[in-house]
């Protein structure tokens, strides 16, 4: 399987480590240019006056977009600690139970990113504020610019693996699995009162919950849609009132409804 997150907008800044290495991070050759070019645009964009208009934020976060022009220099952590919004406060990629699920957690669960394009859970990177549906000055619309690179990286593991889509819409944007065992993007579905609607803050922990179970259970990692639905009907009864597969919007695509109360 192929675990697809959005990296979460709450980070944790290291207070001690290497200096950032973009040659050490996953993917190596193949995406290190098109991250130098977008490090380095996001490097002056964050220095301008306008420069929250143009990343899109409050003045809240303007400590945050001032990190952004010393990224170079700032302390780094692995992803898995850095990422600490919901979605990862429920998978505690950071606090596995064994070497077994430590290793398929590495191996399976890729982060996908507007800056660095896409990590493992071990890559080391500082925090940084920088969104997939920027159009940042210099490489025009992220999404959009990491096709190509995300497209070499991805297309040979999507070829082998069912693709466990958990990322949103602005994140889905820059990549889009072709072929292999299955393309299932996960939806979060509320019931109340018989009825079942679409969620979106409570869909963030609930991909958490499913990821976690994932890269933890005993059985071993799902290799089609069908099985990836018998994996999360373990969660029913439990994190989950109901889970179902259904046909998705592209031909050969599939939809892995969960269903929370």
């Amino acid at each position: 399987m192929l675990v697809l997150l959005p990296p979460s907008e709450g980070k944790t800044a290291p207070e001690h480590g290497d200096p950032l290495d973009l040659a050490a991070l996953s993917g190596g050759r193949r995406l290190t240019a098109h991250r130098h070019r977008v490090l380095t645009a996001l490097t002056r964009a964050s220095r301008r006056r306008d420069a929250l208009e143009v990343l899109g934020v409050g003045a809240s976060l303007a400590p945050e977009v001032a990190r952004n022009t010393r990224l170079r220099t700032e302390p780094t952590a692995a992803a898995r600690h850095v990422y600490t919004g919901v979605l990862f406060g429920a998978a505690r990629l950071d606090d596995l139970p064994d070497d077994a699920s430590r290793e398929r957690a590495e191996r399976s669960v890729r982060v996908v990113s507007g800056l660095w394009g896409v990590l493992a859970p071990s890559d080391p990177i500082p925090a940084y504020r920088l969104s997939m549906g920027t159009d940042l000055p210099g490489v025009g619309p992220l999404a959009r610019s990491w096709r190509e690179p995300l497209a070499r990286e991805l297309d040979p593991a999507a070829r082998e693996r069912v693709v466990v889509d958990c990322r949103s819409a602005a994140y889905a944007a820059a990549w889009t699995p072709a072929g292999g065992p299955g393309h299932v993007a996960v939806t979060v579905l509320r019931e109340e009162a018989g009825r079942r609607t679409v969620v979106s803050h409570w869909a963030k922990h609930t991909r958490g919950v499913l990821t976690r179970h994932l890269v933890t259970r005993a059985g071993g990692e799902p290799t089609s849609p069908a099985a990836l639905l018998d994996a999360a009907g373990e969660l029913v009864g439990s994190a989950l009132l109901d889970a179902e597969l259904a046909p998705g919007r592209r031909a050969g695509t599939h939809e892995l409804r969960l269903v929370v109360g």
